[in-house]
């Protein structure tokens, strides 16, 4: 139980905010979140006037030219080549060292993603990691599947916003016959139009929880020292590594950017899903719940 008093509050209500994060996942979710999404949709110029957004498009374009993601583009490639939908870009064909310079980049960046998975799976199985020693209840077994399954839920949260916007711009008669696909799309459109933005405000809250979850799990608790790190490597690499940069790539490129390319490829399939369904009812029930009914201010 919590040992820290907060405001008098019982352990078990210290439990739930402090030890598994919920005051910080709504904080994060309303403040750092939602009300700057919901800002810049109503002032889309004034938001990018300043030279703190400049700051952070800056930053962006540096991270991307580094290429530690650049195996997402390999994976837009391969959702081109599945669908036959060719990728559309302003950008000349590449060819000599700006082809050789990029594909390399993406060697690279699958090269540091297996590691990355290399790095969490060995920690979990040896019991190396956050949630081990926060709940040493939670089995080897265990931990692996909520690794992957809270991955694929803010997969296919991320997925269903991409075809929910799509969906918008089609017919119902292009949609298809699916019995989930209708279920989902009068839930979505019909109505005076709440709840569009409602599965968006449920969803950020889902998502946030679920990013949090996997911190927690894919965290690592070596202590740097000979004999301590993982796969041999220097004390000073141990302790890059326990800032925990490998789940932050880990769930860019797989619980992320891959389904948001599968979405824009295939949102019908999406959208006739019963998972999508089942996750959208889920959605619009936590912002039912008015914990981040502050973000409709």
């Amino acid at each position: 139980d919590p040992k820290v008093d907060v405001l008098g509050m019982p352990d078990g209500v210290k439990f739930v905010f402090l030890d598994i994060g919920l005051g910080m996942i709504v904080f994060t979710c309303v403040l750092g979140q939602l009300h700057t999404q919901v800002n810049a949709t109503h002032c889309m110029i004034d938001f990018i006037n300043n030279y703190f957004a400049l700051f952070t498009l800056y930053t962006a374009m540096c991270v991307e030219f580094t290429g530690i993601m650049h195996s997402a583009y390999l994976i837009q490639n391969l959702m081109s080549a599945v669908s036959g939908k060719p990728i559309i870009s302003n950008e000349e064909p590449k060819t000599g060292f700006t082809f050789a310079f990029f594909w390399g980049r993406v060697l690279m960046s699958l090269a540091i993603l297996g590691f990355c998975m290399a790095v969490v799976m060995v920690a979990l199985f040896n019991g190396d990691t956050m949630v081990a020693v926060k709940y040493p209840g939670i089995s080897v077994g265990l931990s692996v599947f909520l690794f992957f399954f809270f991955m694929s839920v803010v997969g296919m949260l991320e997925a269903m916003q991409i075809a929910f916007f799509s969906a918008a711009k089609v017919t119902a008669a292009e949609r298809g016959n699916s019995f989930f696909g209708k279920k989902t799309c009068s839930i979505l459109f019909d109505g005076n139009g709440r709840n569009l933005p409602g599965f968006m405000i449920g969803r950020q809250l889902t998502v946030v929880g679920s990013f949090f979850l996997v911190a927690s799990i894919a965290g690592l608790n070596i202590t740097p020292g000979e004999g301590n790190n993982i796969f041999g490597i220097r004390s000073s690499a141990q302790k890059f590594l326990n800032f925990g940069f490998l789940g932050a790539v880990i769930t860019t490129v797989i619980a992320s950017i891959t389904w948001q390319y599968a979405a824009l490829v295939f949102p019908i399939a999406f959208i006739n899903n019963s998972i999508t369904y089942v996750l959208l009812i889920f959605a619009l029930c936590l912002e039912g719940m008015v914990i981040c009914h502050g973000a409709w201010v």
